[in-house]
């Protein structure tokens, strides 16, 4: 357990639905869909896949940290999260569905092979916080679920896990100290608190978030 909102077991869960979803969103675009512009501001689909992409390859440095004790920062340097990114848009369709893919069943497997006490060690993130391994499935959930959408092919917060919802709302109020939510259906409000495209009247607007 990792929070009140969520359990290890559930984040595991929610990380294998938004790959799905991801997956399933990026298998029949062409070079023209890649290109088009994704919900996020300047960037393309191909912007946002690469960075998906470089996310899994990054938590792969977590995970072998934990699986060794050998520390691997998620990125070697501030530029290479950028660099990542900036790659998008230089590979092809093709280029792009194969590193998505096989960057998550990278990081699936070397999750898959971790130990108890392998999961409790601690690790720490690209914004310096020191987490026990356990957190990592939660990482990449946020990562894929949240993406997913944002790649802008037809996925909504609806199509997201009622449970994934509820304890990615807690966590974003939590960080933005928002203490009243608005009223409204569960993922509208985790659309406003994430700084998306939402159907809630009269919510005041928020910046980004992820």
């Amino acid at each position: 357990m990792t929070t009140a909102a969520r359990t290890f077991t559930d984040a595991r869960a929610w990380a294998r639905t938004g790959t799905a979803l991801l997956l399933d969103a990026v298998a029949g675009l062409d070079e023209d869909g890649f290109s088009a512009p994704s919900a996020l501001p300047q960037w393309t689909r191909k912007h946002l896949v690469a960075h998906v992409a470089a996310n899994a390859d990054a938590l792969c440095n977590l995970v072998h940290w934990a699986a060794t004790g050998e520390e691997r920062p998620m990125y070697a340097s501030a530029d290479e999260r950028a660099e990542g990114i900036a790659k998008g848009p230089t590979l092809s369709a093709d280029e792009l569905r194969a590193w998505l893919s096989g960057s998550a069943q990278h990081l699936a497997e070397g999750l898959d092979r971790l130990t108890d006490e392998q999961w409790r060690r601690e690790v720490v993130t690209a914004q310096g916080r020191t987490v026990p391994a356990t957190e990592l499935p939660w990482m990449r959930a946020r990562e894929v679920c949240v993406h997913a959408v944002d790649l802008g092919t037809g996925v909504t917060f609806a199509d997201l896990p009622s449970g994934f919802l509820a304890a990615l709302t807690e966590e974003i109020r939590a960080k933005r100290s928002i203490a009243d939510l608005p009223e409204g259906p569960l993922p509208e409000v985790t659309a406003w608190l994430a700084g998306r495209p939402h159907g809630l009247v009269g919510a005041p607007e928020l910046g980004p978030w992820l």
